[in-house]
């Protein structure tokens, strides 16, 4: 006989399954996931290896997307550069995450001049975009994927610090928070046990939406020549360097352009999936 969490556990993924948005989007970034984990283990040729005497070939069953200007392996670096892709999503959200929910909760949780501390932080690190940011650590430090990340991480710190804040701010005004109050906890043990777990899904959501935000914003920052730094394959760098043969060979752009926003549109398509399975009532106000 099952446990009324596992049948409740049955009940939110069948439910997760059946909703477009999220199933599609899970489906995307799944792929993202599966070809980023299987070039770990495989790929059809090197995506290092320069062969100028095969470069520009057209798709064929040797090199099924192509060659480069250099004779590179038009698919092969694709699914290396899905690596660089998640690793730097992961890294900047986790930056963001971490940093962004601690200022949050802690401007909930003191409130008055506290908060008013958090929230202008905040706002001055609006004034700061990724790009803006990784520039100015490339002027200081030298272009390179660690500080991309550190950029784009730098930049979710206000997003997820404002979230955090606003959601925590809901959750003191609760019945149970205003109970534990009563019966003596603390400030912290109440952040921890009570408001916490209550914004943990809102967090989730957020998450997976500037997961996507970090993915276009390393493309862009590659693309710039501020990120991921030659030889190691990044989507961004790929339409950079394929802009000089848009018209000879215009299907160097597209790969990469695809690869792309079939990444973004999957996670933005899962936030908002989540967003839906979190709080019912904003798929029935649709």
């Amino acid at each position: 006989m099952s446990s009324p969490a596992a049948l409740a556990g049955r009940g939110v993924l069948r439910r997760a399954l059946r909703h477009p948005s999220f199933a599609s989007g899970g489906a995307l970034t799944l792929l993202l996931v599966g070809v980023a984990a299987l070039s770990l283990a495989w790929t059809p040729h090197s995506a290092y290896l320069i062969q100028v005497r095969q470069r520009l070939l057209p798709p064929s069953g040797l090199h099924w997307l192509g060659t480069d200007t250099l004779g590179r392996d038009v698919l092969s670096m694709l699914m290396v550069g899905a690596q660089n892709s998640i690793m730097v999503g992961v890294v900047a959200v986790s930056i963001g995450l971490t940093a962004g929910v601690a200022l949050g909760l802690l401007a909930a949780a003191r409130r008055g001049w506290v908060e008013e501390a958090v929230m202008r932080l905040a706002d001055f690190g609006f004034a700061f975009p990724a790009i803006l940011l990784a520039i100015l650590f490339t002027a200081v430090f030298g272009p390179s994927a660690v500080n991309a990340i550190i950029a784009i991480g730098i930049f979710n710190v206000p997003v997820f610090a404002r979230i955090g804040r606003a959601a925590a701010n809901v959750v003191w005004a609760r019945e149970f928070v205003l109970a534990a109050r009563a019966a003596g906890k603390g400030r912290l043990r109440i952040t921890l046990e009570h408001v916490l777990p209550n914004i943990l899904p809102i967090l989730v959501v957020q998450a997976t939406i500037q997961f996507a935000i970090a993915i276009l914003a390393e493309a862009a920052l590659s693309y710039l020549g501020l990120g991921t730094q030659p030889p190691n394959p990044s989507w961004g760098r790929m339409l950079n360097e394929a802009q000089t043969m848009i018209f000879t060979a215009p299907l160097l752009a597209v790969f990469p352009g695809i690869a792309i926003a079939l990444s973004v549109l999957g996670l933005n398509l899962m936030g908002d999936g989540l967003r839906d399975l979190v709080d019912p009532r904003l798929a029935r106000a649709r």
